[in-house]
């Protein structure tokens, strides 16, 4: 049986409102009647039901994240940016990870209304879910992270994803190359289908045909898909093989990067390789990939912060669409 609040003050020989005071207003109690509460929990193993506190106080301090993809690097950066401004004021974060799945998505979001969150972080499966709305009807403050939405109902913190994809592209045409692939996943994600946008305005801008960009779709955004994707390129005919490609992001790309070494085929001598997101193993793979880098753990720490505002200041928060600037970064699957 837990320990309870009586418990403490039968041990103690003080009143209920005495523990209280030790637990809320320590300033309230001399030294020496703090220090034998104090000890009485500790030999009683006394733990503090801080779920009940908060909602006797009408107010939570739990944050919870939905990621999408737990096992993408990432998403879990952008957790731990996240995580830092949550630290920074001494609440809780709980984080979700709805695996790409929207049923796996709703779940979490209400189990997380349920507890009374301050307020709910999310990477959606669909930006536009009515789950949201109904969230917001709730009361409880909604940012949207590394997506964007029509309007200015939320919050977002994102990338200009169409100029990441740009700025690949126009690296690869600066080195010479013509036959380009773009490797992306399902077309219902928003960065796919603006990554491969930006690409395709690249070729544009060079004097060429957008539609010259050969494009992979894939099923996923996973190293196994790039793999697979890997096999695709080698399978095609010498003369019309793209000679260069860039991946919707860095899982792909590193499952292409594996699977071309593996067919005996040099990089980036006969496929030049571009990712997206610049995660840590970009760096230190076999032969270190070009990315375009995202601010990861920036995108978590302003979108904490702006939920932060919009929880402690609701009636004067104002909503702000937070875009923010990749970069490339060039490195050895592009270069020799």
């Amino acid at each position: 049986m837990a320990v309870s609040v009586k418990d403490v003050a039968t041990a103690a020989g003080v009143s209920l409102g005495t523990v209280s005071n030790v637990l809320n207003r320590p300033e309230r109690v001399s030294v020496a009647t703090r220090v034998r509460v104090e000890q009485a929990m500790a030999e009683l193993g006394f733990v503090r039901n801080e779920s009940a506190r908060q909602l006797r106080a009408g107010r939570s301090r739990t944050l919870g994240y939905v990621m999408l993809d737990a096992t993408n690097p990432f998403f879990t950066d952008v957790a731990a940016g996240i995580e830092e401004v949550a630290e920074r004021v001494d609440s809780t974060l709980f984080l979700c990870n709805s695996d790409q799945r929207a049923e796996r998505e709703n779940t979490y979001l209400d189990r997380l209304a349920q507890q009374r969150v301050q307020g709910v972080l999310i990477t959606p499966v669909d930006p536009d879910s009515p789950m949201l709305d109904e969230l917001q009807r709730r009361g409880i403050p909604v940012v949207i992270v590394d997506r964007t939405r029509a309007g200015a109902g939320f919050c977002t913190v994102s990338v200009d994803d169409e100029l990441g994809g740009r700025l690949a592209v126009e690296h690869l045409v600066d080195l010479g190359h013509r036959r380009i692939a773009y490797v992306g996943g399902p077309e219902r994600i928003g960065q796919v289908r603006d990554r491969r946008a930006g690409a395709r305005r690249a070729l544009v801008d060079a004097g060429r045909d957008g539609d010259e960009l050969v494009v992979l779709t894939t099923e996923g955004l996973t190293v196994a898909e790039g793999l697979k994707a890997g096999e695709r390129l080698a399978g095609m005919p010498r003369r019309s093989r793209p000679t260069a490609a860039f991946c919707a992001n860095d899982l792909l790309a590193l499952g292409l990067l594996q699977r071309t070494i593996s067919l005996g085929l040099s990089v980036p001598r006969d496929l030049a390789i571009v990712g997206y997101d610049d995660i840590d193993f970009a760096a230190a793979a076999a032969v270190p990939l070009t990315s375009v880098r995202q601010p990861r753990r920036q995108l978590g720490r302003r979108a904490a912060e702006l939920l932060l505002e919009e929880s402690e200041n609701p009636d004067n928060h104002l909503h702000e669409q937070v875009v923010f600037t990749p970069e490339l970064v060039a490195r050895a699957t592009t270069r020799s």
